[in-house]
């Protein structure tokens, strides 16, 4: 039944709801927490390759250890809002705007 339901969809929303319950639900914003996590992980990592910094690089520059670059890098690890700021604005070089919808 659920496979027949996957088949007849027709948008990734409708495929979100199906697999993961719709918008509000526990497991639903399980999963969506978790997608936030991987998008931060991956500009993290583009942006350092960006600027030719390896995790070390990065980490001595905002003053924490290429342990917990690594962590961030692999969405290993939750992140307060203000490291996110000082490792892409000060770290590397990159303007964060923040936007709650």
């Amino acid at each position: 039944m659920k496979k027949e339901k996957i088949k007849n969809a027709t948008t990734f929303d409708e495929l979100l709801d199906i697999k993961y319950g719709k918008i509000g639900t526990e497991k639903r914003d399980v999963f969506e927490e978790k997608a936030q996590y991987f998008v931060i992980s991956e500009m993290l990592k583009e942006a350092r390759k960006e600027a030719k910094m390896t995790q070390e690089q990065l980490a001595e520059k905002v003053g924490t250890k290429k342990s917990y670059i690594s962590r961030l890098e692999n969405g290993k690890c939750d992140i307060q809002l203000s490291t996110l700021y000082r490792i892409f604005e000060f770290g590397l070089g990159k303007r964060i705007s923040l936007m709650i919808g």
